[in-house]
């Protein structure tokens, strides 16, 4: 029976420029660190991990797979990361159906990425 999920990872052809933009940009911390492959501390949930793949070539295409990141303050982060010169695709937004704030941002390989601030 799965029980739910331990880590997400995402695979690059370029750790080091991926590891940049999570720990010094986004701010995430390490919580271990081997040869080609990082793992970020979590507050609680999954962990993220980052490694390097001798497959993973270039830029994402599509989105297939989004991380959400938890925040207090979506306004407030999206400020921040925009900010850092982070890209985001879509500005906060109320989602109407559920009163959750989301904003949409890409990191340096394109992977989809979301700031999720649940309804107060």
């Amino acid at each position: 029976m799965i029980k739910g999920v331990h880590s997400t990872f995402i695979w690059t052809e370029d750790l080091p420029g991926l590891l940049s933009f999570y720990r010094d940009t986004c701010g995430l911390e390490i919580d271990m660190e081997a040869e080609g492959f990082v793992m970020f501390k979590a507050a609680s949930g999954a962990q993220l991990g980052l490694g390097a793949h001798s497959e993973v070539k270039g830029k994402a295409r599509e989105p297939r797979v989004m991380v959400n990141f938890t925040v207090d303050d979506c306004h407030a982060e999206y400020q921040r990361l925009k900010a850092k010169g982070v890209k985001f695709i879509k500005e906060p937004d109320v989602d109407p159906n559920d009163g959750f704030v989301l904003a949409t941002l890409v990191d340096p390989d394109g992977n989809t990425l979301q700031l999720f601030q649940p309804p107060a």
